[in-house]
Order: C-alpha cells, then structure tokens, then sequence
C-alpha cells in the first residue's frame, strides 16, 4: 500500500494540531471511571471539542460535524493521541451509536440526538449483554413490548460501559415475544433517569466503576426511540458492530503511540535488554503500522462505496491482542516496579503501563469474544462447515 497524503489534507493536519495544542489540557483530566466529578470534566472537554466543530469530523455540519471524509478522521485521530488529548467519554455515542444512526435513522431522529451527542450534553452507555447472553448476543431475553405509541421495556443487562454517569443507553431488546434468536429483536434508545431504571454499578480490576448493570422495570419509551423497522435489530446491531469492531472504535493512533512509548521506555532501559524482549518491542512497533496500514486500506474502500464485512472479526482479534502483547513487553522491562500503581511516586509514567496493561486484558472479551470472532472468520471468510 503506497499511502502519500494530498496537500489538502496536510493542511488539515496541520489545523488539527494547531488547534489541540491550544486547547488541550494541560493537567491530565480525572478519570471518567472514578467519579462524577472525573466524567463531567470530560464531559466538558467534548463541549470544547464541540465549540471547534471536532466532536466528529466526519458527520455533517448541520449534525456538528465537519462533512470531512474517513482518511481525514484517521488524520484527525493520530494528531489527537499525539496531542495527548483526553480519552472520549463518549466513544459509544460519536464512534458506535453515532454512525448506525446516521445510516438507520430517521431524518427526525439524526437531528433529535446526534447533534447532542456531538456536544457532550447527552454521554451514551451501550446495553447490549445479558447475564446469559453476552458474546452469544442473539440469546438476549429482554423485552420490548408495543403499547399504542410507547414500548415498554423489560429486563437485566450487564456490563453495560459508561452506565453508571451516562444519560442515555441503546439496547437490544426482543420485541417479539414468540421469536427466537436472531429473529424478532429491536434496538431501543432508553433515558437512565427514567421511571423503572435502576443502575448498579460494577468494579473494574482497578476499583473503578466503568461498567454497570442495568435493571428495567416496566420502563415507558416512545416508539420514535427504535432504531429501524421492528424486529430489525439483529442486523442494525451487527452493523454497529462492524464499527466497533472493524474501525472506529480502536483507532490505529492509539496503537501506534503506544508503540511509541515502548520504543522510548526501551531505549531509556539500556542497550543490554533480553534479545527477545528487543524482538517483542521491534513486533510491537510493526504491528501497530501494519494495523494502520489495514485502517487506512478498509476507510478507502468505505469511500469508494464499500461496507465492512466480516473482516472487522480479524481486525478485532489483531488489535486486542496486539495490546495484550504491547502492555506485557512494557511490563517486562519496568520489572519489579511495573507493579507500582498511579499512586506510588515512583510509579513510571504515573503507572500507565500498569493500568494500560489491566485494561488491555479486558479487550478479546468486549466488542464480542475472540473466541466467536474465529466463528465467525471460519463460517464467513473461510467457508468452514459448523460442527
């Protein structure tokens, strides 16, 4: 792949990172995890981002957006993690809920809810799993039932990221009671301060709360809340999912400053390191390339009027375990004081290695399991009968 930026959109470069290394904070901001305090700071730098039209570059202007192409949001994104720009609390909303409804939604719903979510004033949680239907989405058992022009919605979702401080969710929700599996399921928006939910919040290995349960309880929702026709919510979904899977929800920057950083914490150990160590940090450095190399090839493809396939499943597979391996070469030069939390002054990089490392183990689970991701790459990449 020959990839040579245009002038123009060197240019654009060059704006974006003008404009981050006037306004991105100078403090690193609270974690959006630990406190409310720690997620409405964030929630005021998407306010910020929003004020300079970067809420997501790639979604029209009448929806906060600045109608720019995905080769310009990949552009967009490396500037943003060189920057050192804080993380998206609302990475739900602008990078999975955001692009489904602009291709699902009605012309009344893009403008009721993407313009907010664009600015920060609505954050969105993702209610997807249940406890018995978690990388098995299809055994969802929650329900939606039709009342005239309301739903009423039923149910216990888990693992539900960002609920615990979000306004909103989306959710998966079988509205047709007799139907089963793929069939008979709507993907339902749902305020979290509405009359029946209650949230119950879930610690992470860290302490921290990313993650929720969410119980409903004859919970009312107007039915101009589904997204799509009825019963359509399987594909919609899978649709979302190819996005967080397969494009925006890990975008390559992240990796590849990441790999950056190892490449500085190995030079800053000496030239004496364990040679396969030096071979882990030089794969590291590849891969997160290789990844970007395969971004850039997927986005020109969308451009050119393609669609994410089942592609996004190796893509999924490759950049969370890229990570796992990443963080654990990193852990291996720290040695003992790798396990130094944030905490400790003598933590290196305030422990970000540590955390980095902790939350990387959670990634062949989320956007579905690495285990149904090989499913998936053998039933429709490779033909392979089921057994």
């Amino acid at each position: 792949m020959d990839l040579i930026y245009t002038e123009e959109q060197n240019a654009f470069r060059r704006e974006v990172r003008s404009w981050l290394e006037a306004h991105v904070p100078r403090q690193p901001l609270p974690s959006f995890d630990a406190s409310r305090e720690g997620f409405e700071a964030h929630r005021q730098w998407e306010r910020v981002l929003n004020e300079g039209r970067w809420g997501m570059v790639t979604w029209p202007q009448r929806y906060g957006g600045r109608s720019l192409d995905l080769i310009q949001w990949l552009i967009f994104e490396e500037e943003y993690y060189r920057a050192g720009a804080p993380l998206r609390v609302n990475q739900n909303g602008i990078f999975l809920l955001g692009p489904t409804l602009m291709e699902y939604g009605t012309p009344e719903q893009k403008s009721r809810f993407l313009p907010k979510m664009a600015s920060g004033d609505e954050i969105w949680a993702q209610a997807w799993s249940e406890p018995q239907a978690g990388s098995d989405l299809a055994a969802v058992r929650a329900s939606a039932t039709r009342i005239g022009e309301e739903y009423v919605l039923r149910g216990h979702k888990i693992w539900s990221s960002r609920a615990v401080f979000a306004d909103w969710a989306f959710g998966l929700f079988r509205s047709d009671p007799g139907s089963e599996r793929h069939k008979g399921l709507s993907l339902i928006f749902f305020p979290l301060n509405a009359p029946g939910v209650r949230i119950q919040p879930i610690p992470q290995i860290d302490g921290e709360t990313g993650f929720a349960e969410i119980f409903l309880d004859d919970v009312r929702v107007p039915a101009f809340n589904r997204l799509g026709a009825e019963g359509e919510g399987w594909s919609i979904c899978m649709a979302t999912a190819g996005f967080e899977r397969g494009l925006m929800l890990r975008s390559p920057a992240r990796f590849q400053v990441t790999a950056r950083r190892l490449v500085e914490l190995f030079m800053g150990c000496g030239t004496d390191a364990d040679p396969a160590i030096r071979a882990a940090v030089l794969k590291a450095w590849m891969d997160a390339e290789a990844y970007a190399l395969s971004i850039y090839s997927t986005a020109s493809r969308l451009a050119a009027g393609g669609q994410i396939g089942a592609e996004a499943s190796t893509n999924k597979i490759f950049w969370s375990e890229m990570d796992i391996a990443m963080h654990k070469t990193a852990l291996s030069l720290l040695g003992a004081r790798a396990e130094l939390s944030r905490h400790s002054p003598d933590a290196v990089e305030a422990g970000r290695w540590l955390d980095g490392y902790f939350f990387s183990l959670a990634g062949p689970i989320y956007a579905g399991s690495n285990e149904i991701q090989r499913n998936i790459i053998a039933e429709r990449m490779l033909g392979l009968p089921r057994v």
